[in-house]
């Protein structure tokens, strides 16, 4: 077999498609979960504030004579 059929045969192979497919999608799956992390994170850092805020004014007490 000369180089040239080596090459040929190689070029036409379909093999390695199969991997660059899920790459991508692996790539896109990341994409779209970074994006909604950035869409979630501020209504949820707004809210966990809210909490807080409510927990320290309704101040619960151990006893009952406080």
């Amino acid at each position: 077999m000369g180089s040239a059929t080596l090459i040929t045969r190689f070029a036409r192979s379909e093999s390695g498609a199969v991997t660059v497919d899920w790459v991508v999608l692996t790539a896109a799956l990341v994409g779209l979960g970074i994006a909604v992390t950035n869409t979630v994170s501020d209504g949820l850092e707004h809210l966990s504030t809210e909490i807080h805020t409510q927990l320290l004014r309704d101040h619960v007490t151990n006893g009952f004579g406080d």
